[in-house]
């Protein structure tokens, strides 16, 4: 430590200063923030369908529930706003409130604004909304079927934006090349899970003052533009300020941007302040997920392995709307399409296909972990059917160390790098000599033991123009090009000679405190722990541009940089001060050690605090030519960052950093459990600023890498009902889970950014789940592998078919087939024992009354005509409690042997609809009844996951016969404290 505080702060692991405060419990993240007096609470009413048509909002029962002061509704939207933006020009609409349909389970319909939360949530229940449910296609392959039903009847299909691009001539290559391999891939939806939910507190001011609004949204600020165009007031009468910590993000905060437009008009309506918490359930249900892609990628080979042309093809999932920034995920990517390889020719068929499921948007390296899936398994099939050694396969297609900066075929300018060194120290410093030894020990005693590699190349420091490659020339040209990203910064002196320091970039524990202070006190000759780094943002004062924000990695290549560079700016003019009073040049001005002096004279220096508040009390005394005033505002945006071309060539990043992984895994035959034996990554991040938050940003993108590889994706019923609702079902890794991986760090500093230093906080979610996979397929010695890799799955590719329920597979019956069952499936067997005769339990279920005291959560129960009656009945599910407007039917009638007892509903939270053969056969004195069960929910209670729901059924179906056995036998219900004691009945 005393040798890196000698050389500088920056590249020194020094601790975060952000952890004391978080870990004593002062942390400010968005709920802790202080509202007005009078602010009221907001929950949202979101759609149980997939797909269906809104006929009908009334809100008037719950504008009369207590405590509810106003409904946001559809109609008010379309008063207030306009659709929000994207950068595809189709005839789509997306409006903060769904309008003629709902195209997702989750959708926002109306928002109930309450003096609490409990308020608003029970006001939400009373909100009466009629649907006509349409067919729904949740997967790629329906939504672009030729019969497959249409989400934006206006756009005519489902996919939105279908381009085409060549590079060089591939054609010719595929013809000439030896070999032609490929192969077709999925990399299905997940997300982040960030600890901390989406927080809103949106207030209207006035028509002529516009909005106030603070939320947990890290950028961009792209997006701040199309916030204020939706909300149809200029961006200057949007205030939007971010709060001063965030319990991460990982991408996904950007979906927040609709919430804050959303809250804003639900402000409007009450007239009042407004907050809203999301919780678990509508984060994972309604938030947004990584974009789903289906790619057929082909690669022409040489006889010696060299890749002479790569082919793209392939599909973005993109969810029920094409909501900004997307898509981005096809587009942030294409430049370095080609990977870390030297490979001249390229073809690429992009095309975005809308299906009835979340929004997709940024999610950890969004775009990287789809095209390196593709393109890292593609390699190690290369190196299958031809026999080569992969790290053969990879020295020989590199690009060369000598090549940087390196021009990729669709554009991509990669800055610098050795990806041969970084191989040769993942060789040494990872092992692998020793792990291609044990691989051969475990295959010889007959286990399953494989090795997996990636190469990436990550991206960092979005070009703004990179989006717009999505449009044709011509409509580049109509629009006007579009590039750059800018990154501001801010660096003052007080009148005590204090420094702080502001920038553009919403932080999500990254550490961007330390790693500024750090950067500001190597060029003022500081202690770190003397310098105020602010964290929180505010559009109004803070200097910002639309490329602000905490995404694409460009914290400490852009923001960092940018500090970098205004401090130096402030220090310039320090030194000019300063040589003026000691009768010097400013060339010979030092900063060391807290002091400003003459380096040939340190005997001259003042202490820094004393010369640089001067300024401020004595601005007269300042030399001629310097300007009053210690702050300094920087500006800085790449030169590299270019629009796209006539040839749609694209520099889409200023700085591209490498990785190459090694991933060592035991495959066990018995439960298809994937061990990780080693895990391998080899990073070269340019100049590292600190390396402990270096190698934190890299564990926690390993640990979601592994989850997205072994665990993690989200799952939809045929009829777009979402089932991964819930933790128990949308599994991510804990730390019991995950290992510690070997990190190796070799540094080549870009020439592209004012530090050198490059990003890396995404780049193991691009390279870990495809390493991993690759690793299983070599252990299993299978070609096509898919994610997540769960024990079912991997048991599966071993020949070995789980049964369920762990498969997952719910058997069919009753004739249906298994993939025509909407929603969450359930299924029940079982029998009770009934203290009553068959023909006295037959006639308590052809008796409404009777029958109304044995259905659980039943306050009515109507006849609509013979042996069908209409219900109210409430049913809890979790978290999740749902009042149910329900059809009874009793048909199939055997008297007294038997009846089939089905039922349909539909609440606020989802539908349900079940059948069910019910026998009866003399027992003694007593009835055995037995069931067989069938039922399918969908909406919000299909969400909170199978477990949760198999339980649910369990106890419901409990609960009514031992009811019905009690209204058949005459017998009351025991007192609470008799059944406490377990007294007055008998347990089946």
């Amino acid at each position: 430590m005393a040798e890196a505080a000698a050389r500088g702060h920056v590249g020194s692991p020094r601790v975060r200063v952000e952890d004391q405060a978080i870990l004593s419990g002062r942390g400010q993240y968005g709920d802790d923030a202080a509202t007005r007096p009078g602010t009221l609470h907001a929950a949202i009413v979101r759609s149980p369908h997939a797909h269906a048509r809104v006929v009908r909002v009334d809100a008037s029962r719950a504008t009369a529930a207590p405590g509810v002061r106003a409904v946001l509704t559809p109609q008010d939207v379309a008063a207030w706003s306009r659709p929000f933006v994207v950068g595809v020009k189709q005839p789509m609409e997306q409006w903060a409130l769904a309008m003629d349909k709902v195209r997702y389970v989750g959708e926002p319909v109306a928002v109930v604004i309450a003096e609490s939360r409990y308020a608003a949530e029970d006001g939400a229940d009373l909100v009466d909304i009629g649907y006509e449910p349409l067919a729904a296609v949740v997967s790629i392959e329906d939504a672009i079927a030729a019969a497959a039903p249409v989400l934006h009847e206006k756009v005519g299909s489902n996919i939105v934006s279908d381009r085409t691009f060549r590079y060089g001539d591939p054609e010719s290559a595929f013809a000439k090349a030896e070999h032609r391999i490929g192969l077709t891939v999925h990399y299905p939806r997940n997300s982040c899970t960030p600890i901390e939910c989406a927080v809103v507190i949106a207030e209207y001011l006035s028509a002529q003052d516009g909005y106030e609004v603070s939320s947990n949204f890290m950028g961009p600020f792209s997006l701040h533009t199309v916030m204020a165009l939706a909300l149809k007031v200029p961006g200057n009468r949007l205030r939007h300020r971010t709060f001063a910590d965030s319990g991460g993000s990982f991408g996904v905060k950007q979906a927040v941007f609709p919430y804050a437009v959303l809250m804003c008009m639900a402000a409007r309506k009450a007239g009042a302040p407004v907050k809203w918490v999301e919780d678990r359930l509508e984060h994972l249900a309604g938030a947004t997920s990584a974009t789903g892609r289906l790619c057929r990628i082909e690669a022409a080979v040489a006889a010696d392995g060299r890749i002479q042309a790569l082919s793209y093809d392939q599909y973005d999932d993109c969810g029920g709307y094409l909501r900004a920034p997307e898509p981005a995920t096809f587009y942030r990517m294409h430049g370095c399409l080609t990977g870390a390889y030297d490979i001249p020719n390229l073809a690429v068929h992009n095309r975005v296909v809308l299906t009835n499921k979340t929004p997709a948007g940024l999610v950890r390296g969004f775009g990287g972990p789809q095209v390196y899936f593709a393109l890292e398994r593609l390699m190690q099939q290369i190196a299958r059917e031809l026999q080569l050694d992969p790290l053969a396969l990879y020295r020989r297609n590199f690009i060369g160390r000598d090549a940087f900066p390196y021009r990729a075929a669709a554009g991509a300018l990669i800055d610098s790098g050795d990806y041969q060194g970084a191989l040769e120290l993942a060789w040494r410093g990872g092992g692998l000599e020793e792990l291609h030894a044990r691989r051969e020990q475990v295959r010889a005693r007959g286990g399953l033991y494989g090795i997996g590699y990636a190469a990436i190349v990550e991206p960092s420091i979005s070009n703004m123009g990179y989006i717009t490659t999505v449009m044709p020339r011509e409509a580049r040209d109509k629009a006007g090009p579009k590039n750059g990203g800018i990154a501001a910064a801010t660096v003052s002196v007080d009148p005590l000679g204090g420094v702080s320091v502001v920038v553009a970039s919403a932080p999500a524990g990254q550490g961007h405190r330390t790693v500024c202070a750090q950067v500001v006190a190597d060029v003022l000759g500081l202690d770190p722990d003397a310098i105020v780094v602010s964290i929180d943002f505010d559009t109004r004062k803070d200097a910002w541009s639309v490329a602000a924000g905490n995404y694409s990695s460009r914290f400490a290549g852009a923001v960092a940089g940018t500090v970098h560079l205004a401090a130096c700016r402030l220090r310039d003019k320090l030194a000019a001060i300063a040589a003026a009073q000691m009768d010097c040049t400013a060339a010979d001005i030092v900063f060391r050690d807290g002091t400003i002096g003459p380096g040939h004279a340190p005997q001259a220096a003042v202490p820094f605090t004393r010369l640089a508040a001067n300024p401020h009390w004595a601005p007269g005394l300042l030399p001629k030519g310097i300007e009053p005033g210690l702050r300094e505002t920087v500006f800085w945006s790449p030169e590299s960052l270019t629009p796209p071309d006539g040839q749609d060539r694209i520099n889409t990043s200023a700085a591209y950093g490498f990785a190459f992984d090694v991933c060592a895994v035991e495959v066990d035959r018995d439960t298809g459990r994937v061990r990780i034996d080693r895990y391998v990554t080899t990073h070269d991040a340019g100049r590292i600023l600190n390396p402990a938050l270096a190698d934190g940003q890299i564990r926690g993108a390993f640990a979601q890498g592994l989850g997205a590889a072994l665990m993690e994706e989200f799952r939809y019923g045929a009829d777009g009902s979402f089932l991964s609702g819930t933790f128990a079902d949308y599994l991510v890794p804990t730390t019991c889970e995950v290992p510690e991986p070997v990190i190796l760090h070799m540094e080549t500093p870009s020439p592209f950014t004012p530090l050198g230093a490059k990003g890396l906080g995404e780049g193991n979610n691009m390279s870990t789940p495809v390493c991993i996979a690759n690793a299983v397929a070599d252990a299993l010695g299978v070609d096509d592998v898919s994610l997540p890799l769960t024990p079912a799955r991997v048991m599966a590719l071993t020949g070995v078919q789980d049964p369920p329920p762990s498969s997952g597979h719910v058997p069919a019956r009753q004739g249906r087939e298994a993939g025509e069952r909407a929603g969450r499936s359930l299924s029940a067997q079982g029998e009770v024992r009934l203290p009553a005769t068959p023909e006295k339990v037959f006639a308590v279920l052809l008796d409404p009354q009777a029958l109304a005291k044995v259905i659980p959560g039943c306050y009515a129960l109507t006849p609509i005509g013979t042996n069908r009656y209409r219900a109210d009945v409430t049913v809890g599910v979790g978290m999740i409690k749902a009042r149910y407007a329900a059809e009874i039917s009793l048909s199939d009638l055997d008297p007294p042997r038997g009846l089939r007892l089905a039922g349909t509903g539909i609440s606020s939270v989802g539908t349900a609809q079940g059948s069910g053969l019910v026998t009866l056969h003399a027992d003694g004195t007593g009835t055995r009844l037995t069931y067989d069960y069938d039922a399918q929910v969908s909406g919000k209670v299909a969400a909170v996951g199978s477990r949760m729901l198999e339980g649910a059924a369990r106890v419901v179906l409990r609960q009514l016969f031992e009811q019905l056995g009690r209204q058949a036998g005459g017998a009351r219900r025991p007192s609470w404290w008799r059944r406490l004691l377990g007294l007055g009945e008998s347990r089946q």
